[in-house]
């Protein structure tokens, strides 16, 4: 009880609440931090915690329920913040840059407008409060987002919400949040633990909540900004280890001859990996005390002494493994389970599928059985070299498939990382097969379910990826090739061409699947080399976005609204996205197709793989090679600024020294925050990370380039930038000032390691080359070589 005593306070604090024992701001009237209205023997608390968040609390005789998981029990000391408050006659507002909040007491309404005095929510149903209902007016026809996905294999249909739906976690493949947000500018988080909600054409309602009092946020600002406030309100996802941005090949099937062979194939085709998962055979499932959670001595003989770890480790290669959510009974664990009442309330034994033993589920919203499930998993797994979880079932329990609680993966996956973070610095990682907000603190990405291969199924996860965006789960991937079945070359070639711009980029398929490139013929297999190649090309690109993801909210993945949020062409557009601020993918799938209709948002386009460039607001005619599969629909925005390193056979393989970074310049400032840290370890929690902003402006007679000084306490292995700055051809350069001697060649620049410049072309046409160190405040000045 007193860990959510501490907790509460905390959330509190964020807050600036006032507990019951503290006398109220009068009614009606502008406390010191807000307004507080009465309302029938209940007060209605509304405070602005932030310039885009305004909290309303409902609160019967003045009492609140505890915050549900949905809210950071333990949030960060937000930045100082005080709204204007102001009274005028029956009107008390509350402003802040980018929202003003006026509460009417005549006409009892509140009133939420942005920057631009534009409306965006009104509220004057406040009765509704005392049924546990929350009503909102808004604009007629406005986008509504988010509140859910898509389950595995069932039918989609688009990003677009309406209607009545339920905000819950869901079964295999579904994400889910209590939060519905338009990209006219505002977003509604309910902290509960499920809710249902009703999008009329122009009110959100919402009952059910599940609690006797309401407590909800208001948010105002364009969708980053939403997802930075919901980010702050919710908490931060920590950082993935580097080694995630890469490949993982998952297996279900195996054993440590067949997993030795694969990982010296993958080295010598050097077709870049990271990862390799674990499905059930790692196990000693089923063979005595324990067997849920070490290792299977006759599958792996070196599995548990943790050689086996240690060989792969030097090879470039990590080891993840699989975790279930039930235990056999009749074991030592099933025994403890019992005694300490661990197991699901009312779940019945049954026959689990594959030991065919008797088992029931572990209670994850329990403390006790989190803290147990978590040393025994760091005991037998992380201890023996196990790197990460790939979290499976805790969506259904028992024979029938039962769903009960919204929480139960999030803490299965909480129940590890916090017994991994309680022993070790070394980065958690884990894939969960549902997604409710809150998870993403606790180390947590999630995957698509067990969906089937094919074509058609393959276009449904693009959906099923951007619905989940749209709830907040960052860190989304798929079994690449689909689980069920098995997929036909060209399917599994174009599947790792989507698979290498989504988050978490891996392949999979149900028992003796091989899911390996050379699996599925010499044509496909140079086509998904060639798509894992350029990931791991874009690496630092890639990185960066893990950090902006922890301290924005936003992360590598997001859907076209979120930058063009008044095009009415993408806001329920699924064949494209963004990936990262200055990449546009739309990949394909649609067999043997020669020809992809694309449409590209306003700005200046240019193709990734020819140079050619379009003008954006149209629908292009995009042709698409059906023989050798090797194309990817990949689009550089104007303004870009995008690292990239030399491709390398696992991430870290070779100090990147030089990072080259693409600049395409355009007449608007268009910056980027290239980032590293040590890849490992929660160092950078302290300080410990490299971060240096990049901004670059086109003008009329040249460019200008600029490194600010950099940021943290990390020295990255990084001492120099060869920028690439596309669409200019210079007579000169200077650098803080100076002029720099130009290089004879391109290669002569590369090769002297030191300061300079040169000029040629390449497929994007003319390129001036400018290489300067890494690390300090730099300021680039390119003059053109023709007026």
């Amino acid at each position: 009880m007193r860990v959510r005593a501490i907790a509460l306070a905390a959330v509190c604090a964020l807050a600036a609440c006032t507990s019951a024992a503290v006398a109220p701001a009068p009614a009606h009237g502008a406390g010191n931090q807000g307004i507080d209205i009465a309302q029938g023997g209940a007060t209605i608390r509304l405070r602005m915690i932030a310039p885009g968040v305004l909290r309303v609390q409902y609160l019967p005789h003045g009492a609140a329920t505890r915050p549900g998981l949905v809210i950071d029990p333990q949030p960060a000391a937000p930045p100082a913040f005080a709204p204007q408050v102001a009274q005028d006659g029956d009107a008390t507002t509350m402003r802040s840059p980018r929202m003003t909040v006026t509460w009417n007491r005549a006409l009892r309404e509140l009133r939420i407008v942005d920057a631009h005095d534009h409306l965006l929510l009104r509220q004057s149903a406040f009765a509704a409060l005392a049924q546990g209902r929350i009503v909102l007016e808004h604009a007629a026809g406005d986008a509504l987002y988010g509140i859910g996905g898509y389950a595995a294999n069932a039918p989609v249909a688009g990003l677009r919400r309406s209607g009545k739906l339920v905000a819950q976690a869901g079964k295999q493949g579904h994400a889910g949040a209590p939060f519905v947000w338009s990209s006219a500018g505002y977003g509604v988080l309910v902290d509960c633990d499920g809710a249902e909600f009703d999008l009329a054409d122009d009110r959100i309602a919402v009952d059910d909540f599940k609690r006797p009092d309401a407590d909800y946020y208001l948010l105002a600002g364009s969708p980053p900004e939403l997802f930075g406030a919901l980010a702050q309100l919710s908490g931060p996802a920590p950082m993935f280890p580097k080694w995630a941005m890469g490949f993982t090949n998952s297996q279900w099937g195996i054993d440590q001859k067949e997993l030795l062979d694969i990982v010296a194939t993958y080295r010598a085709k050097h077709i870049p990996i990271d990862n390799f998962t674990l499905d059930f055979d790692w196990k000693a499932w089923g063979q005595g005390d324990y067997g849920e959670f070490r290792w299977n001595p006759e599958k792996f003989p070196d599995g548990p002494g943790g050689k086996l770890a240690e060989r792969l480790a030097a090879n470039g290669m990590h080891l993840t493994g699989i975790m279930k959510p039930r235990l056999l009974l009749g074991t030592a664990e099933g025994d403890y389970a019992t005694a300490h009442d661990l197991w699901i309330p009312g779940e019945q034994a049954y026959p689990e599928y594959f030991s065919h033993k008797q088992a029931l589920d572990i209670d994850f919203d329990k403390p006790e059985s989190r803290r147990w499930f978590g040393q025994l998993a760091v005991e037998y797994g992380f201890d023996k070299g196990i790197a990460g979880w790939w979290n499976d079932e805790a969506d259904v329990y028992g024979k029938d498939g039962v769903l009960t609680s919204n929480t139960q993966f999030l803490n299965m996956q909480r129940a590890l990382y916090d017994a991994q973070r309680a022993v070790s610095d070394e980065r958690a990682w884990s894939i969960n097969r549902n997604f409710w907000l809150g998870a993403q603190r606790y180390a947590y990405a999630m995957w698509s379910g067990d969906i089937d291969t094919g074509f058609a199924s393959m276009a449904a996860q693009r959906a099923r990826m951007l619905s989940a965006i749209d709830v907040g789960a960052m860190r989304w991937g798929m079994d690449g090739g689909g689980f069920n079945g098995h997929p036909s070359a060209e399917n599994y070639a174009r599947w790792i061409e989507f698979g290498a711009f989504t988050p978490v980029f891996r392949v999979h398929g149900t028992f003796d699947e091989k899911r390996q490139p050379w699996v599925y013929g010499p044509v496909a297999e140079a086509a998904a080399n060639a798509a894992i190649r350029l990931r791991y090309s874009l690496i630092p690109y890639i990185y960066a976005y893990q950090r902006a993801e922890r301290t924005q909210g936003v992360g590598l993945v997001r859907p076209l609204a979120f930058d063009w949020p008044r095009d009415a062409n993408v806001r329920d557009d699924v064949d494209a996205w963004m990936f990262g601020q200055w990449l546009l993918v739309a990949p394909v799938v649609e067999q043997g197709q020669a020809t992809k209709s694309i449409y590209l948002p306003a700005g200046t386009w240019v193709d990734w793989f020819t140079g050619k460039a379009w003008i954006g607001g149209q629908t292009i005619a995009y042709p698409v090679d059906a023989k050798t599969w090797r194309d990817i629909p990949l689009f550089i925005r104007a303004g870009a600024i995008i690292p990239t390193q030399p491709v390398m056979d696992f991430v870290g393989q070779h100090p990147a020294t030089r990072v080259t970074v693409q600049v395409f310049p355009s007449e608007q400032t268009t910056q980027f925050e290239y980032y590293d840290d040590d890849g490992a370890t929660y160092a950078y929690e302290n300080g410990v990370f490299f971060l240096q902003a990049m901004a670059v402006r086109k003008r009329a007679h040249g460019v200008d380039f600029t490194l600010a000084a950099p940021q943290g306490s990390y020295a990255p292995a990084v001492r120099d930038y060869l920028l690439a700055i596309h669409g200019d051809s210079a007579r000169d350069v200077r650098v803080n000032g100076k002029p720099i001697a130009p290089a004879a060649s391109f290669d002569a620049l590369a090769q002297s390691g030191g300061p300079g410049w040169s000029r040629g072309r390449d497929r994007y046409g003319a390129v001036t080359w400018v290489q300067v160190p890494a690390g300090a405040a730099t300021r680039i000045a390119i003059e053109s070589a023709a007026p």
